[in-house]
């Protein structure tokens, strides 16, 4: 018998400061969590020329994760804004930096 597994969740909680936005997510950055982060972010872009996300609680992430980070970055450059990570932990950086993608983050 198969057992189910605890459906995987992301907070977040954003703090603006003059025209910077930080992001700070805690849980997974997984699934629908995904999705709830790109709506958060998305909402921001208008008024901020900085946003930072602060992924120092993020416990896992996977592709669906790093998908809606690049999906994030592209979208804050066309707005003219700037994305940045911050306190991005090991296995996060490892893994940007497997995927080639630590560089845009820049």
């Amino acid at each position: 018998m198969a057992t189910e597994s605890a459906p995987h969740t992301l907070f977040v909680t954003i703090e603006r400061i003059d025209d910077k936005c930080v992001v700070l997510c805690a849980g997974d950055l997984v699934g629908s969590g995904c999705g709830y982060l790109q709506e958060k972010v998305t909402g921001l872009l208008p008024d901020h020329k900085l946003i930072v996300l602060d992924l120092g609680d993020i416990d896992f992430i996977d592709s669906l994760g790093l998908g809606t980070l690049v999906r994030l970055n592209v979208r804050c450059r066309q707005s003219g804004c700037h994305l940045q990570l911050r306190n991005v932990g090991n296995r996060i950086k490892d893994l940007l930096n497997l995927t080639n993608l630590l560089g845009i983050f820049a």
